[in-house]
């Protein structure tokens, strides 16, 4: 009797085990796959490739010209942006135009102009670069028209747009405020290369403050610009920056992971190889010089500074050092050659560590010199700077170290356009 049952629970066994496995695998099968996407992280993205900026800049958007005023060079265009939570957009702009014929074979330059929070599409600012012989484009990146938000514009620059969470598997990502505004900047690229009037090599692009961080993932991005200025935008905000404490101290390490590895800069600016040049103050409020210093060292191009005591932050695009920096780099075989920005060394200390020093090229000459320095520590927009004057030997800049040992310092030029250039700053 015992061996019939051991028989009778032995076979229905081995009858079962095949289909037990089946459904077994079935379901390991399906948990990897349906596992896997729901852990899509960042990481999982080729962050080099987050937007295809060469079919953007192949694929010119579909343009409407509005309003042009009498006697202005500028001129009201909407094109195509980016789907927005799965519904097309448009994008305004001012597109502004030179007289006459451009200096390269008829045609002229080209510049993106990207404002920061709370801006708009300029027109003045379209008009100036216009008036300086390059054709220009002022997009808006808040859904904003010339007077009014658009019905299909898309997402606003509020602190919600840029920083909430959002997901990769299902796209979210893209809905993003940072990934609606390069994709929107590249198609105003792909705007600037359709025009008749553009040498479609001869293009750069400039923005100030969240229009400068846009500009430093920018320049890693799009590698047919020849020149990208951020004015005081830059990376490593989850290190320091204004957002630190009430935005990036909040997410969960998972959120902060994902937003940093494709929308923070220090993701792109280590693939920038234009030429940049990297303008803020000592004491700005929101972009502080350690995260600064962090962002200008990561291009491959070659890289200028501009750190100016106390530099002013807004909406201010009258700083000459942006314009003859871009000239010397979109102008460079046009007849008389725009003399470009002094290029400055590192600093070296002497022996003793009491003396900085450093080298200098310029073709225009340097009339003064300074070491500008900080003895504070803590929040660097409410740290004191002064400045003392340094020696000018030849190609040479001497300054001694001032006593109590400072905390941060660098040494400012100078030249007798009355342009500032720094060297690189050294945080101690």
């Amino acid at each position: 009797m015992s061996k019939k049952m051991s028989t009778f629970k032995f076979y229905p066994v081995i009858y079962l085990e095949p289909l037990f496995c089946m459904v077994l695998v079935t379901f390991f099968i399906g948990f990897l796959f349906f596992g896997s996407v729901s852990s899509v992280t960042a990481t999982d993205i080729d962050v080099a490739s987050l937007w295809n900026t060469e079919h953007y800049l192949q694929n010119p958007p579909k343009v409407t010209f509005g309003e042009k005023k009498a006697g202005s060079l500028v001129q009201e265009v909407y094109y195509e942006g980016e789907l927005y939570h799965g519904k097309p957009t448009r994008i305004f702009a001012y597109l502004g135009k030179p007289e006459g014929t451009g200096p390269f074979d008829g045609k002229f330059p080209a510049i993106l102009l990207i404002h920061g929070g709370g801006g708009k599409a300029f027109p003045d600012w379209a008009e100036l670069w216009a008036k300086r012989g390059y054709v220009a484009l002022a997009m808006d990146l808040g859904g904003q028209g010339a007077n009014a938000p658009l019905p299909d514009g898309g997402p606003n620059q509020g602190d919600t747009e840029k920083f909430r969470d959002f997901t990769i598997d299902d796209g979210d990502y893209k809905n993003m405020w940072t990934y609606q505004s390069i994709a929107a900047i590249l198609r105003g690229h792909a705007l600037l290369i359709a025009q008749p009037e553009v040498n479609p090599n001869k293009i750069a692009a400039t923005g100030i403050s969240w229009g400068g961080y846009l500009t430093c993932i920018l320049a890693g991005v799009d590698q047919q610009l020849q020149a990208a200025v951020p004015v005081y935008g830059c990376g490593f905000l989850h290190e320091n920056s204004v957002w630190k404490v009430n935005k990036f101290d909040k997410m969960t390490p998972e959120q902060r992971n994902r937003w940093v590895s494709l929308f923070d800069p220090s993701s792109h600016l280590g693939r920038a190889t234009m030429p940049m040049l990297f303008v803020n103050g000592t004491n700005d409020f929101a972009y502080p010089l350690d995260s600064y210093q962090k962002s200008y060292r990561l291009p491959k191009g070659k890289t200028t500074i501009s750190v100016t005591l106390r530099r002013p932050h807004g909406h201010i695009f009258t700083f000459k050092e942006v314009d003859t920096f871009i000239d010397s780099v979109l102008f460079k075989n046009v007849q008389p050659l725009p003399k470009p920005l002094p290029k400055v060394s590192e600093m070296k200390p002497d022996e003793e560590g009491k003396t900085v020093s450093v080298t200098f090229e310029s073709d225009v000459a340097v009339v003064k010199a300074e070491l500008a320095w900080t003895a504070d520590s803590g929040e660097w927009h409410k740290r004191e700077w002064k400045t003392i004057p340094a020696t000018i030997n030849g190609h040479t800049v001497s300054a001694v170290l001032p006593a109590p040992s400072p905390t941060c310092y660098y040494i400012l030029l100078t030249d007798e356009r009355g342009l500032p250039i720094s060297s690189p700053i050294k945080i101690l």
